[in-house]
């Protein structure tokens, strides 16, 4: 088939929806289709656009692993709050336009969510060539803004904005033929948003790449301590009081260290708080290649989430924290997949926020008992190999593409 992509993230991000669009196309080339790719400049965690892009023209078309890039130099807030997304969202749309001409023939155009925008231009060139649209949903924008406290609900002029732009995602959702998402509970979340045919697409783990019995000791991590590990993007969505509270329990214990890896909205605020901790560490995001080595080498991995996002995201840092078997200690909504998937997974390690004691408790436990983190460890890790192995899950979205044609 001829396949288009629309994504404001793609290679070289090696990180979140960038890292799995990319890995969707370099699948789909690989089992022979024809891919496009309609995409912007990379900026993703650092929000600036990567430095190696600066100096390139407002247009750009590349090839990256025979797959055709057309890129577009949108405008990236240094501050990404509501009103600096907003920005960007018009900007990415309105600067696409001129790329989705290039579109001359298309069988299918995935739009990838976020932007929702990126729907619009999917539906316009099936309009103009007939072509299938399938919406990927990886994050509810709209509602993960509001339940992060991006954007606020308390005036009334907030509420208008937020009811017109339900029914702007319900129009565009309604167009498409399919509707995925990566997680049964934001399916569920869908089914209120949209009739169109849903379909269970999760996120994805390449257990061989991380593979513990390959890693080597990442030099991040070459103390004898016991390493705590945060690795992924710093942003909103994260519980960072909590962590900084954590990361203040532990200053009384000598053989403890916290280990902060990433970049994000929030990294200069989260390093502020820290600045004067002596048992923290901070790090820029590796190469993607290093990757498994930094995940393999920690002790255990924490994930604190704030309480009322439930079922708008599923981060994507969570496979690979589980696929390195080590521990992982997560605090969120009870209601939420993330709570659902490590219980069914390790038994134990999911903490509601307000549960304080218990979170330091079980890490303490963990602490002196290395006999229990291989344990947890070896049962995450099966866990995700069976139900999220990268070929598993992109043979069976290839195959449900291939449906939509008769296939």
């Amino acid at each position: 088939m001829n396949i288009t992509i629309i994504s404001i993230n793609f290679h070289p991000e090696d990180s979140s929806t960038g890292l799995y669009t990319t890995q969707m196309a370099e699948y789909l080339k690989e089992k022979r289709h024809d891919v496009s790719v309609i995409t912007g400049f990379p900026y993703y965690p650092q929000w600036r656009i990567f430095d190696a892009y600066r100096d390139k023209p407002k247009y750009l078309e590349e090839e990256y692993r025979g797959i055709k890039i057309y890129r577009y130099k949108q405008f990236v807030p240094e501050n990404p709050d509501f009103k600096g997304r907003v920005k960007q969202i018009i900007s990415f749309t309105l600067g696409s336009l001129k790329n989705i001409k290039k579109i001359k023939d298309t069988d299918v155009v995935i739009s990838i969510v976020p932007f929702t925008s990126s729907v619009l231009l999917g539906y316009l060139i099936k309009r103009r060539t007939g072509a299938k649209l399938w919406v990927h949903v990886q994050d509810f924008e709209f509602d993960a803004a509001f339940e992060a406290g991006v954007a606020s609900k308390s005036s009334t002029k907030k509420l208008l904005l937020s009811k017109v732009l339900y029914r702007i995602e319900t129009a565009l959702f309604n167009r498409a033929d399919i509707l995925s998402s990566i997680s049964y509970s934001m399916l569920e979340k869908a089914k209120k948003k949209t009739k169109t045919e849903l379909f269970y697409f999760p996120n994805w783990i390449d257990a061989d790449f991380i593979n513990p019995e390959r890693a080597k000791l990442h030099p991040y991590m070459k103390t004898d301590k016991f390493k705590i590990l945060y690795s992924g993007n710093i942003g909103a969505k994260q519980d960072w009081q909590q962590y900084v509270r954590i990361v203040s329990y532990f200053e009384r214990f000598d053989d403890v260290e916290f280990i902060l890896v990433g970049d994000g909205a929030k990294k200069d605020w989260v390093l502020s708080q820290l600045k004067d901790k002596k048992n923290v560490r901070y790090y820029p995001p590796v190469p993607y290649e290093e990757l498994p080595d930094l995940l393999c080498s920690a002790d255990i991995h924490v994930l604190f989430q704030k309480s009322d996002v439930i079922d708008t995201v599923m981060p994507s840092k969570l496979l690979g924290m589980m696929a390195s078997a080590k521990p992982s200690v997560i605090t969120g909504n009870p209601k939420s997949e993330v709570s659902l998937v490590i219980n069914q997974a390790q038994g134990k390690g999911f903490f509601e926020p307000k549960d304080f004691e218990s979170v330091v408790e079980f890490i303490k436990m963990l602490k002196e008992d290395r006999e229990t983190v291989q344990d947890i460890g070896r049962k995450a890790r099966n866990y995700v190999k069976e139900n999220f192995s990268k070929e598993m899950v992109l043979h069976r979205f290839e195959r449900k593409l291939l449906s939509l044609f008769g296939g």
